[in-house]
């Protein structure tokens, strides 16, 4: 297996810019397992492809207002801080721009004085801000790089249902879910389960080696709660289908079954 093994083309045009409205509205590809058939479908459609009793898994992550710009201390140069991981108090793990600050550098954001720390392995700085209460106000939600247009609304970036504030990048599958499919769902007898992974820093890095199986993964935080456990230990237990909205759950489920059955929280 070679990493070009995976390549492929996706023309510009084709890469929306702006979100379509409703979420719920955008297309959907069915691919039958059986036959092998290919529908082009919008994603409302979904309902037609579950079954009541089928558990839905969703990541209730919340992506961080984590892309900060500020000015070196002295030279007045401009510097792009992306927040990663929270470490300790006022201090973060993050990606910074350019890549030859060290460590002592100190970089000025509005009224926010952070300084580098250390200056750690794949480009990683660790960063403290004095102040970090400050960083809801004055980051903004990083979009991903192929997308050049400014969200108008940066809640756009987040899923319906997101809760906990911890990603770098929004778990993309749920996007296109609103309340009103939810709720429709719901009343199908299609049950919904919440688990929680914030994507991290390998949603930003591109892979770089030829061979897919030596490139670096890092850590990611996952939770699986207990009464996800207990959803997802009934469904198997009665022979009910468990759907994995996006990667982000499928690692967070394939992890539960990975330390034992039945699944216990962590």
């Amino acid at each position: 297996m070679r990493t070009s093994d995976f390549d492929y083309v996706l023309p510009r045009e084709l890469i929306a810019q702006t979100p379509i409205e409703p979420r719920d509205h955008s297309r959907l590809m069915a691919l039958s397992r059986g036959s092998g058939s290919i529908e082009h479908r919008c994603f409302f459609e979904i309902i037609g492809f579950l079954r009541p009793g089928d558990v839905l898994v969703l990541n209730d992550s919340r992506v961080m207002p984590a892309r900060l710009q500020g000015h070196r201390v002295g030279s007045g140069g401009k510097v792009e801080i992306l927040l990663l991981r929270r470490l300790d108090a006022g201090i973060w793990e993050a990606l910074v721009k350019p890549g030859r600050l060290g460590k002592g550098a100190r970089i000025e954001i509005d009224s926010l004085l952070a300084e580098v720390l250390e200056r750690g392995e794949a480009g990683i700085r660790v960063i403290h801000f004095p102040n970090e209460t400050l960083l809801e106000e004055m980051g903004k939600v990083p979009l991903p790089p192929y997308i050049h247009v400014p969200l108008a609304q940066p809640e756009r970036y987040q899923t319906v249902y997101a809760q906990k504030t911890g990603s770098v990048a929004a778990p993309t599958a749920g996007l296109h879910f609103t309340p009103e499919l939810l709720q429709t769902l719901k009343e199908k007898g299609i049950l919904l389960t919440f688990v929680t992974l914030h994507v991290g820093l390998d949603s930003f890095r591109p892979v770089q080696v030829d061979d897919p199986r030596h490139h670096p993964i890092h850590k990611e935080y996952c939770e699986l709660g207990p009464e996800a456990a207990e959803r997802l230990n009934r469904a198997k237990i009665e022979g009910r289908r468990i759907i994995c909205v996006g990667t982000t759950t499928v690692r967070v489920v394939e992890e539960a079954f990975n330390k034992g059955f039945p699944l216990k929280p962590f």
